[in-house]
């Protein structure tokens, strides 16, 4: 896939804003808590980053279907990079939090329109190949920039660091010029791009497709719960490590190894296994065995078993995510993907930022080892969902007709 002139850009991209996206936020992170002092401020950015998706979404998804995504892709890159070079001059928390929610809001623009590009530049053979490479090669490429970022930061200070990640926006920018996207993956219609009072009407018909699609309308509660199930247990693992493993504050590096490990190698296996990837099994088992995997957590202590569990989890989020990302891009048609994919973006962000804020006020309650229990019960839950909602769905029919729109 990375051969192909076709997709090649777009997946270069991908990584480059990647390396840059870690590097802001390690980045990020080390200077608010250098101008606070404040573990609290750095709860802040959290807010600060998903707000934005909230809020954005709906309006996002439609000038995504609107416009040319070629274009909302290279203008993402190149607003960010204005913001990210601010940071090098940062003018007071309140700077760096706005800072943080104009760059969630160029993601908020610039992730769905990689969602509804891909379909249009690959075939549907290579569709589940083509998101594979750039989840493996992005996640290699995310561990590799942890490193580098600590380096830049020890070395010239967070400047560096939001200064590096600037040039990838930029350089990511200059790659997409050269991408090359289907006149009919472009535009709902040649007045689309001039009827602006139009706005409204299209984010209700994306709403409208979601709730009369039987494969889009029955996914939204399942990703719902499974955004609720894993915002609050992503977050306090390091709480867990401490208090249920007993484990230093430096070990818990291991236990982020060893599910970036896992989330390398996922993508291989519906590669090499699977027949046909669209099938409710590849989307939702893997749910099933990272809630156990939870709940296992919370069970036992020894750090050899932890890191096993985490693996396996690593390795079912990647499955799952790139059979996800595969098979709702076949099934959603191409006029109506940047919606579809926004909503999902706003409906996982606003069930995370419910699950962090009762979460947080779980731990102290009732413990962190109750957390994991409960999170991991639910998201086994939602993938038995998944299956009784959707498993004799038929997904490779779905995305040839528009559906009511």
């Amino acid at each position: 896939m990375v051969r192909s002139r076709t997709y090649f850009p777009l997946w270069l991209s991908q990584l480059l804003s990647a390396f840059g996206d870690t590097l802001h936020y390690v980045a990020i992170i080390v200077l608010v808590f250098q101008m606070t002092g404040r573990g609290l401020a750095v709860v802040g950015l959290v807010v600060a980053e998903i707000l934005p998706v909230l809020l954005l979404g709906p309006i996002a998804g439609v000038v995504i279907d609107r416009f040319s995504r070629k274009g909302v892709l290279i203008g993402s890159d190149l607003v960010r990079a204005g913001l990210a070079l601010s940071l090098v001059w940062p003018q007071g928390t309140a700077h760096v939090y706005m800072v943080a929610a104009g760059l969630a809001a160029g993601n908020a623009c610039f992730n769905p329109a990689v969602q509804a590009v891909t379909p249009a530049i690959t075939s549907e053979d290579d569709r589940l190949a083509a998101n594979s490479v750039a989840w493996s090669t992005g996640r290699l490429v995310q561990i590799l920039a942890s490193g580098v970022a600590g380096a830049v930061i020890s070395l010239v200070g967070t400047e560096g660091a939001f200064t590096l990640n600037a040039a990838t926006f930029l350089a990511s920018a200059a790659l997409l010029v050269r991408l090359h996207v289907p006149l009919h993956a472009k535009f709902l219609g040649v007045e689309a791009g001039r009827k602006l009072g139009g706005y409204l009407a299209d984010a209700q018909a994306g709403l409208r497709y979601a709730v009369r699609d039987p494969f889009v309308s029955r996914l939204l509660p399942v990703q719902a719960l499974a955004s609720f199930a894993t915002g609050a247990t992503s977050a306090l693992l390091v709480v867990l490590s401490e208090r249920h493993l007993g484990l230093p504050p430096s070990a818990f590096a291991w236990l982020i190894g060893a599910i970036g490990v896992g989330a390398l190698v996922g993508p291989l296996i519906p590669n090499a296994l699977a027949r046909d990837y669209r099938d409710a099994r590849w989307l939702f088992v893997p749910y099933v065995v990272r809630g156990i995997g939870d709940v296992l957590l919370a069970v036992f202590t020894p750090l050899p078993f932890a890191l096993l569990i985490l693996f396996v989890y690593g390795l079912n989020t990647s499955t799952g995510m790139v059979v996800f990302g595969s098979t709702v891009q076949g099934a959603v048609p191409d006029q109506i993907r940047g919606r579809v994919f926004a909503l999902l973006d706003v409906t996982w962000s606003a069930m995370r930022l419910l699950s962090l804020g009762l979460g947080g006020l779980a731990v102290d309650a009732v413990g962190v080892r109750a957390v994991f229990w409960t999170g991991g019960a639910l998201l086994a839950l939602a993938g038995l969902m998944g299956m009784a909602l959707l498993g004799r769905h038929d997904f490779r029919g779905s995305g040839a007709t528009t559906g009511a729109l």
